[in-house]
């Protein structure tokens, strides 16, 4: 038999040192290339190299065509670091089958930014925002909690530290880290406060030590009301909690919020696990562009809002794992749900109106599931003393189809 024939890719892992802290596996792939390809700082980091070389474009998208036109052809893609890491790594590979590509990692920057800093990395959040908005930091701000974030200049720094100023974390302690492992490597430390730094060069981390008395997103379903900005129409924090309880959400799955209102119920899904998705379908743009705003700014921004009306709005759309309808609950919706969503789909439909109840009762004792009859009160002020208000009961009907 013979050998096994080498995959005609290899994806390189490069870092700020160069040839010096490549592999040997990699410099046998680089020997042996036909072409190399890369970012034009990648390529300035291996100035003997004698083969074809070609720049990566900018937008990124815009070579993976060209990448696929050499298929067959032996190259090396140089990647940041650790390829498969906030890297370029899995974008490529997911275009090849398992046999056109080889991988070999080199420590990536948040490996480095905990060594210098002595953090342990499996308690450090680690993200990539060099194209994502700062307020997926959110969720995370915490007093005591730390992050390292790779970001794309050093306006991005300069914003971030803003960033965390503006949400009340002005003490935090940062560190910016550049150049790790390389000639060019700086390590300073400041506060989001006193941020003044003028010089900062790419590639550039920024490692987070947050302090501060800003407010922190709670960690569990049924945050408070005042974290959405709404009209009124919003899903109030207690029966949203129950909601998210009945609609059980997993890691990785897919919510269909119909009705959606403020977003409530597709933000907090969606703040559970960041493998979750979510649509909103919320007809009035108005309510669509604020659902939008809430999801940006709590972190959830790979919320999609369809501005569509269920269930027109929902052909073509991705299948759900689970359906909540908190609005537009009618007969010719539920038909339409079940006629089309798969087996195993888990439903949730909350109804406040005597006629919605009643539509809600009628298929729960046609289709079965669990109906729920939530009666809320808080305590007002009656005169001088205390009493129970009432809040609309909620009925609320959780099926599997």
């Amino acid at each position: 038999m013979g050998e096994k024939a080498l995959p005609w890719l290899t994806i390189v892992g490069i870092g700020e040192d160069g040839p010096a802290g490549l592999s040997t596996a990699s410099r046998d792939a680089i020997a042996r290339a036909q072409w190399i390809t890369g970012a034009k700082r990648h390529l300035s980091l291996l100035p003997d190299v004698t083969c074809e070389t070609l720049v990566w474009p900018v937008p990124f998208a815009d070579g993976i065509a060209p990448l696929l036109a050499r298929r067959g052809t032996p190259g090396v893609m140089l990647v940041s670091g650790d390829p498969f890491w906030f890297g370029a790594g899995s974008v490529v590979t997911r275009q090849l089958a398992g046999d056109e590509w080889i991988a070999h990692p080199a420590p990536g920057s948040f490996a480095q930014a905990a060594a210098r800093l002595g953090w342990p990395i499996e308690d450090t959040a680690c993200l990539g925002l060099h194209a994502a908005p700062l307020a997926r930091l959110r969720p995370l701000l915490a007093p005591g909690r730390r992050a390292i974030v790779l970001l794309r200049d050093g306006a991005a720094v300069a914003a971030l530290a803003g960033y965390l100023a503006g949400a009340g974390f002005s003490g935090s302690d940062l560190w910016v880290l550049e150049a790790l492992g390389g000639p060019r490597e700086r390590v300073r430390h400041t506060t989001a406060a006193a941020f003044d730094l003028a010089d900062v060069a790419h590639p550039v981390a920024v490692a987070i030590a947050v302090t501060g008395d800003g407010a922190v997103l709670p960690a569990v379903a049924g945050r408070p009301d005042h974290w959405f900005a709404h009209d009124g129409q919003i899903t109030k924090r207690p029966v949203r909690a129950l909601t998210l309880s009945a609609l059980a959400p997993r890691p990785g799955e897919m919510l269909w919020d119909i009705g959606a209102g403020s977003g409530s119920i597709g933000i907090e899904w969606l703040l559970v696990h960041p493998a979750m998705h979510a649509i909103a379908f919320e007809a009035d743009p108005v309510r669509a562009a604020r659902a939008r705003d809430n999801a940006a700014a709590l972190g959830a921004d790979r919320l999609v809002v369809a501005a569509a009306r269920a269930p027109d709005g929902l052909a073509g759309q991705p299948r759900p794992d689970a359906v909540f309808v908190g609005g537009g609950l009618s007969e010719a919706l539920l038909a339409s749900l079940w006629a089309h969503l798969s087996a195993g789909t888990r439903l949730v439909a909350n109804a406040v109106t005597l006629e919605s109840e009643a539509l809600l009762a009628r298929w729960h004792g046609d289709k079965g599931g669990a109906l729920l009859r939530i009666d809320l009160a808080e305590a007002a002020p009656i005169g001088s003393r205390r009493g129970w208000r009432a809040h609309y009961p909620i009925v609320q009907w959780s099926v599997t189809l």
